[in-house]
């Protein structure tokens, strides 16, 4: 007999490495119908040595990364740990981890996310629910995008819903089959150009707006073959690192007019994958505070009511749903769509760990 009340906490580290979010979660279920109610939450900011690590570690050996995912693994259970603590949260079904992506090849069979070790459920003592995307790489999938399942069972009263984090990316009904895929990248390039301003990012889009558009700079881009793709298609940092930085640091521009031209991009491709551009358009994620590119979008999709969401729902939204993937998992319910990632079929992801 399956429960009818889940008291669980989500754990979501993204690719803009802005820190951990936690967010302790309690999901009801009766009649297939889900509800939840977002209690306490709150963002552990990643210190500069730990950004620099995870910056760097695409190009670690596998003995560094291993290390790396041990040491990783010690720090997400000391702020799990602390979370609980502060907020004197028991009696808990599970942990639901995503973990942090450092590595993501779907074309090579391949996925990893670190943080997600057996003894992390010793370590905080708790049963933890983690690793999500490896079985689905495994069953010839692309690992991603996992949040679509909680968008249909949580967020269907809205046309799309997109995340604009460290890269966009969206998910809809068509034919009633869940589709979803990566758009583009976003504040991975973003926040890099705000970095070498000595900033963290910028702040509502207002250095970009502050640019210029350079022209072939944009049709450059806008031509990259990952964008004529056919879904379902992903998206890491690899793809970052080795194609899109490179273009741009081969155009001589200001900072301001690169960052300017990026965001045109986002939001023009973000525009061209909605096969229909009218409904609402649901944005979470650090990019739906960034009025400029919300603008741009908004330019782009003149007939879409765009929708942001108070704040727990924007800034937990990824932490809320892999939390409900965990449950999914306990329950031995789907919590990964074929009809999303490519993988052979629809199953049930992600390993659950018991304390020793």
């Amino acid at each position: 007999m399956f429960k009818e009340k889940y008291n669980v906490i989500g754990v979501m580290s993204g690719t803009s490495l802005d820190g951990v979010d936690l967010s302790h979660i309690v999901f009801t279920v009766e009649n297939n119908k889900w509800n939840f109610q977002i209690l306490e939450s709150k963002t552990i900011p990643y210190d500069s040595n730990w950004i620099n690590t995870l910056k760097l570690a695409v190009d670690f050996s596998p003995k560094k990364l291993d290390d790396l995912n041990q040491e990783y693994t010690i720090l997400l259970a000391s702020i799990i740990i602390d979370f609980i603590k502060k907020n004197k949260i028991e009696n808990l079904d599970a942990v639901c981890s995503h973990g942090h992506t450092i590595l993501h090849q779907p074309q090579n069979g391949f996925t990893l996310q670190i943080g997600n070790l057996p003894e992390i459920a010793t370590l905080i003592n708790q049963t933890v629910v983690c690793d999500f995307r490896v079985q689905d790489v495994e069953l010839g999938g692309q690992g991603a995008p996992l949040v679509p399942i909680g968008d249909r069972i949580l967020f269907a009263e809205y046309n799309y819903c997109m995340n604009l984090g460290g890269f966009s990316n969206v998910s809809f009904e068509e034919n009633n089959k869940r589709i979803a895929f990566d758009i583009s990248p976003v504040n991975t390039v973003l926040n890099y150009y705000a970095n070498q301003l000595g900033l963290d990012y910028d702040d509502k889009g207002k250095i970009s707006r502050t640019g210029k558009i350079n022209e072939p700079l944009l049709n450059e881009l806008n031509a990259l073959d990952f964008y004529k793709k056919a879904y379902p298609k992903s998206l890491g940092f690899e793809f970052v690192k080795e194609t899109i930085l490179p273009i741009i640091e081969n155009t001589k521009i200001p900072i301001e007019d690169k960052l300017h031209t990026f965001t045109e991009h986002v939001a023009l491709q973000i525009a061209l994958a909605l096969p229909t551009k009218k409904g609402s358009l649901f944005i979470t994620g650090g990019g739906a505070y960034n009025n400029y590119l919300i603008e741009r979008i908004q330019y782009f999709l003149p007939e879409i009511e765009i929708i942001i969401p108070k704040f727990k729902i924007l800034e937990f939204k990824e932490a809320l749903i892999f939390a409900l993937l965990g449950v999914l998992k306990l329950r031995d319910e789907i919590n990964v769509l074929s009809t999303v990632t490519g993988s052979k079929s629809d199953h049930s992801s992600g390993k659950i760990y018991y304390a020793k």
